[in-house]
């Protein structure tokens, strides 16, 4: 079985699509306690350090290293400042790749790190990984092609060591027109979940700039992104449709109550299948929404994971 050390892991969306293409996690890091909760509730066989990257200094020999460094530098949610320190966290990674020579890695962060502003910082990373031995490929995908409930778009970088002399190739999508099967909706994943599971969903009022746009989406469709802040999370189908006003402002059609996804939900339109919460010290509401947030949907994990050429395993 192949063997992987997991990077900036969260609560293991990475971790659970690697497991789920057959590979053996040694290890997991990352520097949020309810993240590792819920990673060791799920995962408990992994040696998770808990602490910030830079103070880790060995690693255990693996085959592939994964990382998904932290994103608020390049997203819509986030600041989007290019000069932010936590952009550069993709040398810590390096450092990792450096030490371990892994056969291969896979990177995966938000979309908007194409934006021309960010470009110098992804040329950067793959020039680093470059330089590290590797012959590396990125693209953006699409979380709904491959499976999950939910329109995700993010960066993937894949770097394959030079000794294998093959090119990494991502995976075609499996879900949408192109492909004759449907995209999952939130109706198949979460239509079996009770609709109004109290004390599970953040149940404050929506302020102007969450109605600053549409935030729900029917049964039968994708979700819109899931995000890691509660106050933003979108709405559940059964809440009232939304019609634009003026630009910049929406209002529910009817006067009735609303709400935003569940924590519960939101795993499960992220693709995890039953994630466990563990109700520790960290354990607030809004830290649950965070992990999930936070996590990499495993499905398209998974997917980009089993299109590494399996001539690295044999």
């Amino acid at each position: 079985m192949p063997t992987v050390v997991s990077l900036f892991s969260g609560c293991g969306g990475s971790d659970a699509g690697v497991l789920r293409a057959g590979f053996d996690v040694l290890m997991a890091n990352d520097i949020l306690p309810y993240a590792r909760d819920v990673y060791i509730a799920n995962h408990p066989e992994t040696d998770y350090i808990l602490g910030n990257i830079a103070d880790v200094t060995t690693f255990p020999k693996s085959d592939l290293l994964v990382g998904c460094y932290p994103c608020q530098g390049f997203s819509q949610g986030g600041a989007r400042k290019a000069d932010r320190k936590i952009n550069t966290l993709y040398l810590e990674f390096a450092r990792a790749l450096n030490n371990i020579k892994p056969k291969a890695f896979i990177v995966e962060n938000v979309s908007g790190m194409v934006r021309k502003n960010f470009e110098h910082l992804l040329s950067d990373q793959i020039r680093v990984f470059t330089e590290a031995g590797y012959a590396v490929s990125a693209k953006v995908l699409n979380a709904a092609e491959y499976g999950v409930a939910q329109e995700r778009k993010r960066i993937f970088i894949v770097g394959i060591r030079n000794d294998f002399k093959v090119k990494y190739e991502f995976p075609q999508p499996t879900h949408g027109p192109a492909t004759g099967v449907n995209y999952v909706t939130i109706k198949d994943a979460i239509g079996h979940l009770p609709e109004w599971p109290e004390g599970e969903f953040y149940d404050m009022g929506f302020h102007w700039y969450y109605m600053s746009r549409n935030r729900r989406q029917d049964w039968d469709q994708i979700s819109k992104t899931i995000v890691a802040n509660a106050r933003h999370m979108p709405l559940h189908p059964i809440s009232p449709s939304m019609e634009k006003v003026r630009t910049d402002e929406w209002r529910f059609v009817e006067d009735r109550r609303a709400r935003r996804f569940s924590f519960r939900e939101a795993a499960l339109l992220q693709g995890f299948e039953d994630l466990v919460f563990p109700e520790t010290n960290a354990a607030s509401l809004g830290m649950k929404y965070t992990v999930v947030g936070n996590a990499v949907p495993p499905p398209l994990f998974e997917a980009v994971t089993k299109a590494l050429p399996i001539e690295l395993w044999d």
